[in-house]
């Protein structure tokens, strides 16, 4: 799989020829100024709740590239009443077929409304499924014990948020990586605002001495994964 970090939240992964979109926050953020988002290709836009930094950009990714939403039922159908004609409603516990592989939606603690205030249903992480492995996706989340459930899904690797203040800290998100028995972790959430900025060596550290390998991507820096 490569995987482009497009900062904050919001990553590319290519499965196959196929391109999934997670949470795209992209123009509003400062830090990622120098990326294009008319250059950003999308077949699956995956949405894990409704605030402004995780869809800032869905509307017009979707527009230009077709890309079908998947997400909550709340958050994808207020980008359908929006003119999105492709959109597919999940629910926490639920899990679908698609042409990529299988997405099953899992709990996540946190907040949702959308944009404009209105209800955005439950914030959802993601476990998705492929020939090329499987992978979590966090969300927005603080820890939970919840999580040792996703062992059994032999996580090649995953993303997990670690800012602290509206998600888990580096702390949890090092417990949350041995919940799920995974060794590989990328870190998301961190750094874009004041609130959420980050030590990378003492988070590296930490993980380190967990016997886990975290990757604190750069904006616009594309990867292989697992």
């Amino acid at each position: 799989m490569n995987i482009t970090f497009y900062g904050h939240a919001c990553f590319g992964v290519e499965i196959d020829g196929v391109n999934l979109l997670f949470d795209p926050f992209i123009s509003p953020n400062p830090l990622a100024s120098q990326i294009d988002i008319d250059a950003i290709p999308a077949d699956f836009i995956l949405l894990s709740h409704g605030h402004e930094d995780h869809v800032a950009d869905v509307e017009v990714i979707a527009k230009r590239t077709g890309a079908t939403l998947v997400g909550a039922f709340e958050v994808v159908s207020w980008f359908g009443a929006k003119g999105i004609e492709k959109f597919h409603p999940m629910n926490i516990g639920g899990s679908w077929n698609f042409d990529f592989g299988t997405v099953k939606c899992v709990n996540a603690i946190h907040t949702s409304s959308m944009p404009d205030g209105s209800y955005g249903g439950a914030p959802l992480g993601f476990i998705v499924k492929t020939s090329a492995g499987n992978f979590y996706y966090s969300g927005d989340t603080a820890l939970t014990l919840d999580m040792q459930l996703l062992a059994d899904d032999e996580l090649e690797f995953a993303m997990l948020c670690m800012g602290d203040n509206f998600t888990m800290g580096i702390e949890d998100a090092v417990k949350a990586a041995s919940l799920i028995e995974c060794d590989e972790i990328i870190g998301m959430h961190f750094d874009t605002f004041g609130y959420i900025k980050i030590d990378h060596d003492q988070a590296k550290s930490a993980f380190s001495s967990a016997g886990k390998n975290l990757k604190l991507p750069s904006i616009g820096e594309t990867f292989t994964m697992p």
